[in-house]
């Protein structure tokens, strides 16, 4: 499935928010008009679609890396 109007959005906030600082739930809210909390459901889902890697594949490999590394960590501490 191509990528939506908001997926394209969701990605390009993803690679430019940490250049305009100030607090990302905020940012989420005012840029996106969406919960912190979906904005991050939307964005577990998109960056494992073939679509989105096809999109921004730096971006996209970069946040996966991150995901599994915080699986990773979460995982030996539960273990």
């Amino acid at each position: 499935m191509p990528l939506s109007d908001r997926d394209r959005a969701i990605l390009a906030f993803e690679a430019e928010w940490r250049r305009h600082g100030g607090a990302k739930e905020e940012a989420i809210r005012s840029q996106l008009e969406m919960a912190p909390a979906r904005y991050y459901q939307l964005l577990g889902r998109l960056i494992d679609s073939a679509d989105a890697l096809a999109e921004d594949p730096l971006l996209v490999g970069r946040l996966r890396r991150l995901r599994d590394a915080r699986r990773a960590d979460r995982s030996r501490i539960a273990g």
